[in-house]
């Protein structure tokens, strides 16, 4: 089965086809990140424009890349939600447009599942249960994941998203956006012990994370100096505070996933690309006695392979979308998008 699957949650645009939930034939993306960086930050008018402007072009770019025809195509999948508004809107209205000229389904997908679906592209071996630690710009989510669309969220960010906080970091630190390869980079060789950053705990819930205080304390250790006169050590600041990401997340995940009992431990989403993190979650995972699957590098970000990907699953299990498709900013990964629709 072969699924056109489109991706414009944020500041990608991406199209892809996948067949049988588990093989790229095509991923094509179109990155926004050198028109954002000017402003920090994504702009949500550009990046809707963006959309408007590639979508189309990448489209047929991806069926000539998959050499295949539009006549091949067997059903679409598209992002409905979370992401910026505008962004979502021009994908899920263009491929109910593509799905309804082709006559064939239309599948709504939620954004991190696709983000977790991204490692069954990797890894052909790896099946449901499993926990899942979920980390991207705009979510922190601790997954157990039962069942291909049978989900649970244990735990969660309370307010800003680890990689919110690689951005806002690197913002202050004068670093390009986005922040994560950045603060990588200029972390190697740091001292990861000569600044001390907060690390949250919350006591009703220990797998419900928060990173708003480690942002607040960078920014206030960055403005000190800078009013003192103070050179700080760069490299070393930016070592320490991937370090107390990394301890916010590694320690939680593995509890989870012995809470859960569950021996396969997958990390998804656009800060599993930070190198420091991967290493941590490989250090616990061999002490632990853990399975642990981590996407290669170019499955982290957003793309249209992983949406193509839960696509399938989600047509297996009987979810389809009409010409009603709306798009959603926010959305709860376990709303089943039918109950949207009653």
């Amino acid at each position: 089965m072969k699924i056109l699957a489109f991706e414009s949650s944020c500041d990608e645009t991406a199209v892809a086809v996948v067949e049988d939930g588990r093989k790229v034939l095509t991923d094509q993306i179109f990155s926004q990140a050198d028109l954002h960086a000017v402003y920090g930050g994504v702009v949500p008018e550009i990046a809707s424009r963006c959309h408007v402007e590639s979508i189309s072009l990448l489209t047929d770019r991806a069926l000539q890349a998959a050499n295949i025809s539009r006549e091949d195509i067997d059903a679409v999948a598209v992002t409905y939600a979370p992401g910026l508004i505008g962004a979502v809107l021009v994908g899920v209205n263009f491929a109910k447009s593509v799905a309804l000229a082709l006559g064939v389904p239309l599948i709504p997908v939620h954004h991190i599942r696709g983000h977790i679906a991204a490692n069954y592209l990797a890894y052909p071996e790896l099946e449901p249960p499993f926990l899942c630690l979920a980390i991207s710009g705009g979510n922190s989510l601790l997954v157990d994941v039962k069942g291909y669309t049978d989900m649970e969220i244990i735990g969660q960010t309370r307010d800003d998203a680890a990689g919110e906080c690689f951005d806002k970091t690197a913002r202050v630190l004068g670093l390009p956006y986005p922040g994560g390869k950045p603060i990588d980079a200029l972390s190697q060789g740091g001292d990861d012990s000569k600044y001390s950053f907060p690390i949250s705990h919350l006591d009703d819930n220990p797998y419900d994370m928060s990173f708003s205080g480690l942002k607040t304390a960078v920014i206030n250790l960055v403005h000190n100096a800078e009013q003192k006169g103070e050179e700080l050590d760069r490299a070393s600041l930016a070592a320490s505070f991937t370090k107390a990401v990394s301890d916010s997340l590694v320690p939680r995940a593995i509890a989870a996933a012995k809470e859960k009992g569950r021996d396969k431990l997958v990390v998804a989403g656009g800060v599993a690309a930070n190198s420091r993190i991967r290493a941590d979650f490989k250090a616990a995972a061999e002490a632990n006695g853990l399975q642990l699957f981590v996407p290669p590098l170019r499955l982290c970000g957003d793309n249209g392979a992983m949406i193509g990907a839960q696509g399938y699953y989600e047509y297996l299990a009987g979810t389809r979308a009409g010409s009603d498709l709306n798009a959603y900013a926010t959305m709860d990964l376990n709303v089943a998008y039918d109950t949207l629709t009653r």
